[in-house]
Formats: C-alpha cells, sequence, structure tokens
C-alpha cells in the first residue's frame, strides 16, 4: 500500500511530466508541491526503492510504467470526484478540487465504478480536464495552447481551466469563461490585458490568468450564429 503522499508525488510528477517532459527536476517538484528539495529527494529514493520512478543523476526523475498507472488511476478518482461532486451534491466548481484531493485516495474501485456508471462515463470533468478510461491509459497529448498565445481576431473553444484557485474561478465563472465557451481574442493590449468577447459579452483577462486558460481554435461548427456581442 502506498501512503497519501506517495500517490501525490506521482500524481503531481506525471503533470509536470505532461507539461514540461521526463525527466523532472527535483526543483520543479519541489516547488510545484511547495516542499523543500531534500524532502523531494527523500521521497524520490523511497519511490524509486519501489520501481516506481526512475532516477537519474543531475537530471531528475521519470515515473515507471507502474508508476504511470498509479498516477493516472488516482487522477481519473480525482476527475471523477470532481464530476460527482458538482452533477450530484450541487458543489460550485471552485469547491471540489480540495475535497477531491482528500477522497482520491480511499475510495475503492466498485465504488470508482459506480460513480463512472451515474455520471455516464464523462469524458472530462467540470474545469475541462480529460478523465482517464478504466483501462488508465494515459489520455491523449495536450492539442491546447494558453489562451493567451492566441493572436487577435482568433475564434477559440475554451478547453479547460485550471482547478486550484477559488478567487480565479470565481471570476472565471462570472465572466463567463468556461469550458466550452466560444471566444474570439479582441485585443491584447501591452500592458498585459486580453480582451475576449462571447455571446454575452466582453471580457478583460489578465495576462495571468489568460495564461492558466487553455483553448483549441473554433471549427466552423463550434460558432455561435453572430460573431460577438459588444460590451454596452
Amino acid at each position: 500500500m502506498l501512503s497519501d503522499v506517495m500517490e501525490d508525488y506521482l500524481k503531481g510528477i506525471y503533470e509536470l511530466q505532461r507539461e514540461y517532459g521526463a525527466p523532472v527536476k527535483t526543483s520543479l517538484i519541489a516547488e510545484s508541491l511547495d516542499v523543500t528539495a531534500p524532502t523531494v529527494t527523500s521521497m524520490m529514493e523511497k519511490l524509486e526503492e519501489r520501481g516506481l520512478v526512475a532516477r537519474e543523476k543531475y537530471k531528475g526523475v521519470e515515473l515507471t510504467e507502474e508508476g504511470e498507472t498509479v498516477a493516472v488511476e488516482i487522477i481519473r478518482h480525482h476527475r471523477l470526484l470532481e464530476a460527482f461532486l458538482v452533477d450530484h451534491l450541487d458543489y460550485e466548481w471552485t469547491e471540489v478540487h480540495e475535497e477531491a484531493d482528500v477522497l482520491e485516495h480511499h475510495i475503492s474501485e466498485e465504488f470508482e465504478q459506480r460513480i463512472a456508471e451515474r455520471l455516464g462515463d464523462p469524458a472530462v470533468d467540470p474545469h475541462g480536464d480529460p478523465i482517464p478510461e478504466a483501462t488508465l491509459e494515459p489520455p491523449a497529448a495536450d492539442e491546447t495552447r494558453p489562451l493567451a498565445d492566441f493572436p487577435v481576431g482568433d475564434h477559440v473553444v475554451v478547453a479547460r481551466v485550471r482547478d486550484r484557485n477559488e478567487d480565479e474561478l470565481e471570476y472565471l465563472a462570472e465572466a463567463g469563461i468556461v469550458p466550452g465557451r466560444h471566444l474570439v481574442i479582441e485585443e491584447k493590449a501591452p500592458i498585459g490585458m486580453v480582451t475576449v468577447s462571447h455571446e454575452e459579452g466582453q471580457q478583460n483577462l489578465p495576462d495571468g490568468v489568460a495564461e492558466t486558460i487553455r483553448a483549441r481554435v473554433a471549427e466552423p461548427d463550434d460558432r455561435p450564429d453572430t460573431r460577438h456581442v459588444t460590451e454596452s
């Protein structure tokens, strides 16, 4: 049996590998998990002894096949729980991340299966993150980009938003910036602001927020009947 902390490390390394590639430096793990570098080194030794990570001196660590499977399973638990809390227990999407962080380590496979069936085997969680399938195959490579990277005039669809900042999620919900929303990039100000529009109006997003929103280029079928609604 692995401890909750060990599973958190594996999940964290998996997410860093997806974003930055492998191997993952100890300093990056420490920053992501808000722990000290010596603490990370000690944990990596334990995970390596269990065959869950492979370490390369001066370069970092990489999940083994077994380590990746454990990480994907925990992520599946987490994202199914987030969806269940929102859809069936009336949680707001701002509230579910911490609850799922606690519960993800303690549900049985039977419980996971029943949640998935009740939800209709959803493909994504409330924040747009892909839910791994029961086979625990890692999701396909991410083909989205930060919203801030798209040029003025592009039509995009919001794919997912970062789930760890409650204030940010509340702001995005009020602004109507949610997964599935069609946006037009209207303006990119040199002062660090991205202006977007959708069918309900226009919104100004700080660069720091726009960097955390992942989007894809809109297909013709994604576009609403009108190009955009300007702010009154």
